[in-house]
């Protein structure tokens, strides 16, 4: 705690001062360009690895970065995206993932769970739909592996669950929205974004276009395990580089 309130003191002083007309036009009200949702583990920090100011990122963390179906339950999360679209008008949200992901784990163990975590183990119900993918899919995986297809197949799954809600579904519609999926490497700081033209996670770089939010840097490729990226961002990742990183209920019977 002394180390928190020391940190206050410095925040005050030294980067509330530098950028104190930044925090006066904030008071007037906020205008973020992103809806960021992530996971709540302390080692995921969305300004940090963005490099975006104070006021961009508008955020919602929980365990395993979830939003359950619209409907599904009267979660906190549904009501920040609905705020988050109708009253502040953001046009990009990005569902961030990230390797070594304590609840995606519990996810795959969830049986194991009810009973010393019964809160955690209602929770990760709400991802039941990728649980289910997992285990009737990459049966043939173990371990690591499992474990990273778990985390990129959620980042999907929560995609598909935002499309379910009515302010969603409208704004995509129009053409007034769009939705990202990333994964961070906890390893490496790098990032792997959803290409859904090749079904595979790529190097963000790729998607870069006049609709990617400016304040968010291109980042380079994310090693989610020990592949090396493509030589150049103009090419594709190949099939046998991301093979770890398909998305298996996005892929055709013929391609798989």
């Amino acid at each position: 705690m002394k180390k928190l309130i020391r940190g206050l003191g410095e925040f005050k002083n030294t980067y509330f001062s530098a950028h104190q007309d930044l925090f006066i036009e904030l008071t007037q009200g906020q205008k973020p360009r992103v809806l960021f949702i992530t996971c709540s583990d302390s080692r995921i920090v969305p300004n940090l690895i963005t490099q975006a100011e104070v006021g961009e990122l508008f955020i919602i963390r929980n365990a395993g970065n979830i939003i359950p179906p619209f409907g599904a339950t009267n979660s906190g999360e549904g009501a920040t995206v609905e705020y988050a679209i109708h009253s502040l008008g953001i046009e990009q949200i990005i569902v961030c993932g990230h390797s070594h992901c304590g609840a995606i784990n519990g996810l795959l163990k969830l049986n194991e769970l009810q009973e010393d975590m019964p809160l955690m183990y209602n929770w990760l119900k709400q991802a039941e739909a990728t649980r289910r993918l997992v285990k009737e899919n990459y049966s043939h995986l173990q371990g690591e592996d499992l474990l990273e297809i778990a985390i990129a197949e959620n980042v999907l799954t929560q995609i598909e669950n935002l499309k379910t809600y009515p302010v969603i579904h409208s704004r995509l519609y129009q053409g007034k929205l769009k939705i990202y999926g990333w994964i961070y490497n906890l390893t490496t700081g790098e990032v792997m974004a959803y290409d859904p033209n090749s079904h595979n996670y790529v190097l963000p770089q790729a998607q870069v276009s006049t609709d990617l939010p400016d304040l968010i840097p291109a980042p380079v490729a994310c090693e989610l395990t020990q592949i090396q990226a493509p030589p150049t961002i103009s090419e594709p990742a190949s099939r046998s580089e991301w093979e770890n990183l398909e998305a298996h209920s996005r892929l055709t019977p013929q391609e798989h």
